[in-house]
């Protein structure tokens, strides 16, 4: 013990200390991560627990593809609503993927300095708005607004012009698929922004100025030096800007209209899995009925853990491979 109060006044440890410390400090760190991990796999046991009942009267297979979800009838099938969250999210990813890819350009290369950091706050500040409050203003405004404006003429034009697509397009109505994916994208923009914009800003400098010295130009550097480099992170924030629009609740189920039955039309109601689970969870009084929203639960969760997953191998991959050239 003298050894180490003389140690201590001359601010060292001895080596045989430093590693006690070091594995006390190991055991925290893997007490806590072994902690998270076993949070998220009893969240999905108790989930897959609420829902056995539904899987025992459908059968896994059945359940995602059954097109009714009847509860008085007692017929539960989630392919409706696996088919709108897929279908609303990724044509909410397809819009706002180039727009979010500019946005991260603009304020990484192109803009001053003054200009980036209130294009930077105002992104950011996005992100933080509550999707109730955006829900709110979409309900009274940006859904009017759009019906009135853009969906009702372009189906009077369909049904004069072009028969063929008012199938797809569908009789207007003010809550629909169109407006939940518009909103949901602009939900999302703020995502892939901040991620593209630190994986743009991660890029060394000398990648640039290498670039600069062969004779490229500003978008040439931008393209062959820049973005090849930050790839890693631009895909990351895809795919999670991606599990973000799956798992949006509050503003998909203000505005898709929630209708339970496909197919759905692109001006017409719709439904997804999380705005089934906000609409009907409280109304759920039948077991069986209860039971198949905790199985449309438990599908909605590993979906999300699988977009997640998928995202964190292809990082790894990617920067494998960036290592590797």
């Amino acid at each position: 013990m003298a050894d180490l109060a003389v140690a201590r006044k001359a601010n060292t440890i001895p080596a045989r200390y430093r590693g006690q410390a070091d594995t006390v400090f190991k055991l925290i760190v893997l007490t806590f991560s072994s902690f998270i991990i076993l949070l998220a796999v009893a969240m999905a046991v108790m989930i897959w627990l609420e829902a056995r009942p539904t899987f025992r009267a459908f059968g896994y297979l059945d359940f995602l593809t059954e097109t009714t979800w009847d509860p008085v009838n007692a017929i539960h099938g989630a392919l409706p609503f696996i088919f709108g969250t897929l279908l609303t999210s990724f044509l909410a990813l397809a819009i706002a993927i180039i727009p979010a890819l500019g946005v991260a350009i603009f304020v990484s290369e192109y803009a001053p300095g003054w200009l980036a950091n209130i294009i930077n706050y105002t992104v950011d500040l996005l992100a933080a708005i509550p999707s109730v409050v955006i829900g709110l203003w979409a309900v009274f405004n940006f859904a009017p607004f759009m019906r009135d404006t853009f969906y009702m003429p372009i189906f009077l034009w369909a049904e004069e012009s072009a028969p063929w697509l008012v199938p797809v397009l569908g009789a207007p109505s003010t809550y629909n698929l169109a407006t939940a994916t518009l909103i949901l994208a602009l939900m999302i923009v703020p995502y892939t922004v901040a991620l593209s914009r630190d994986a743009i800003g991660q890029v060394p400098l000398e990648q640039r100025e290498a670039s600069y010295a062969l004779g490229s130009t500003r978008w040439e550097v931008m393209r062959n030096a820049v973005l090849p480099y930050a790839r890693t992170g631009v895909i990351a924030g895809i795919l999670l800007s991606l599990a973000r629009a799956l798992g949006e609740t509050m503003a998909v189920a203000m505005l898709i209209g929630n209708r339970n039955r496909v197919p759905f039309t692109l001006f017409g109601p719709a439904a997804s899995m999380p705005s089934v689970i906000i609409n009907e969870f409280r109304e759920a009084v039948e077991p069986l009925h209860y039971s198949s929203i905790m199985a449309v639960g438990f599908y909605l969760f590993v979906v999300t853990i699988g977009i997640n997953l998928l995202a964190s191998y292809i990082q790894r991959k990617l920067s494998i491979a960036k290592g590797g050239v």
